[in-house]
């Protein structure tokens, strides 16, 4: 009944989006003294939503507003190298997007709980 709903379709995409993200910066921390080791990122969310077929913009045939159908973002690297052996991770920007992540996670969760409620409100199951 859930999956119907737009909202918490999107708070799951966040919500999953997140997690591939603070997967990528964990790797970026991880590997912060390997030699030439270039920091990786995903996009936007708010890009990325928009762009999958289905879950932006509303199509009404294939190739319609120019929407293709993607799968997860792969990650990119976003910057130059900035230490002398190539390594681009900056530890204080890892941990800067990781709280970032955090609270976009965090706000996933808020969302489906709270649509979780209402649905029960509406239903005669409320608290």
């Amino acid at each position: 009944m859930f999956e119907k709903l737009e909202i918490t379709r999107m708070a799951q995409a966040l919500a999953a989006h997140a997690g591939r993200r603070m997967g990528v910066i964990a790797q970026n921390v991880a590997r912060a003294d390997t030699p030439g080791y270039k920091a990786r990122d995903l996009p936007d969310f708010a890009k990325t939503y928009a762009e999958r077929a289905g879950e932006g913009l509303r199509t009404t045939r294939p190739g319609h507003l120019g929407l293709s159908v993607r799968s997860a973002p792969e990650p990119v690297i976003f910057r130059a190298s900035d230490a002398p052996n190539g390594n681009s991770v900056s530890l204080e920007l890892e941990m800067v997007k990781a709280a970032e992540v955090r609270q976009q996670h965090d706000m996933a969760i808020s969302i489906y709980r709270s649509t979780s409620d209402i649905m029960k409100l509406a239903l005669g199951r409320g608290r």
